[in-house]
């Protein structure tokens, strides 16, 4: 989830405010609400608009670009055998979608009233769907890593022990977490008022913003990242094993080992996108927790929140150069040839 912010919408008017946390004596008067810790630096209109124009944009092509990388694996039959790697696209898809719809009502100034302006502040304008979709996409990615890992280090054990079904509860998990912990962060912190979007600004003290960010930089972050590390130095370790004993004695256990780094090189890349895309955000994270008064501009808020939503532009790029299946499908759509039917693995 982005550095929490508050997005007041009135009157087609909009500002947006950097905050740690604001407590409210009375949910009812706007005015008798006060803060602990609040950057009150107003957003330069400018700035504003070119960075949602830009935005948009990221999300135009993230979209286009994750429906394409989606056409490949289903046709390459891939959907079925990388199902965790599917939805990962899927996810990502959704996630870009969503982005154009955000940016596009911010641009709009568009602002409902009643209950529809409720739902569509805690949804839309407090972008609780992407946000959701956005943890749910971080969340599958471990998920994947999981998954080779105990397919490649445990090759026997997963053979035997290793079910669809235990693969569709991990999706299942990664849609359930991403939705649970966005909901009960923005219901609780976000409110309509008078006509105004509050997101995310509405908490308890400073100490229980402090506590869900830290939680943040932690778990979609630190242990990511050595997830990451571990998993896939594990994984490279016994695939150079296996090239070794393999050789070129065998054909076809060769082909095979290939084709699994091939697979674990194409999710490398996408984990080391994540680390760069993320960094920053989750520093802007660690700088609001530390003191408040570290952040003083606004640019570098925009930066790190622009290289987030990046990474859904970014990623289907990687699996369009990467991953054989994919690619192969990609170049026989270009040459206006029939997809050749790929192995599948």
């Amino acid at each position: 989830m982005c550095v929490c912010r508050r997005k007041a919408m009135t009157g087609g008017n909009s500002s947006e405010h950097l905050s740690v946390a604001m407590t409210t004596e009375s949910a009812d008067d706007v005015t008798q609400t006060t803060a602990a810790g609040v950057l009150t630096q107003p957003t330069s209109l400018g700035a504003e608009y070119y960075f949602q124009c830009a935005v948009l944009v990221v999300g135009i092509v993230g979209t286009a670009a994750n429906a394409l990388i989606l056409y490949a694996l289903v046709i390459s039959k891939q959907h079925k055998k990388q199902m965790l790697i599917f939805n990962q696209n899927v996810v990502d898809f959704f996630s870009s979608l969503f982005l154009i719809v955000t940016r596009a009502f911010h641009l709009s100034k568009f602002s409902p009233s009643g209950k529809a302006g409720y739902w569509f502040c805690i949804l839309i304008s407090g972008e609780g769907m992407f946000w959701a979709l956005t943890l749910t996409s971080k969340a599958n990615i471990m998920l994947i890593t999981a998954e080779r890992y105990l397919k490649i280090v445990y090759a026997t054990w997963s053979k035997i022990h290793l079910r669809n079904w235990m693969v569709f509860s991990a999706i299942g998990f990664a849609w359930f977490s991403g939705f649970l912990y966005t909901s009960a962060i923005g219901f609780s912190s976000s409110d309509f008022i008078n006509g105004v979007c509050y997101s995310n600004v509405f908490w308890s003290s400073a100490a229980s913003y402090m506590v869900q960010a830290l939680w943040y930089v932690l778990f979609y972050y630190v242990l990511m990242l050595i997830v990451f590390i571990f998993g896939y130095w594990r994984i490279l370790l016994v695939l150079r094993r296996q090239a070794r004993a393999v050789g070129g004695s065998n054909s076809s256990q060769s082909q095979l080992t290939q084709m699994q780094s091939n697979v674990i090189k194409t999710m490398i890349l996408v984990s080391a996108l994540y680390a760069v895309c993320e960094f920053f955000m989750n520093l802007l994270h660690i700088l609001l927790i530390i003191d408040t008064n570290l952040l003083t501009s606004l640019d570098l808020y925009y930066s790190a929140l622009f290289l987030s939503f990046f990474y859904f532009c970014a990623n289907p790029f990687i699996y369009a150069v990467k991953f054989n299946p994919v690619k192969q499908v990609l170049l026989d759509l270009i040459s206006w040839r029939s997809p050749a039917v790929q192995p599948l693995y």
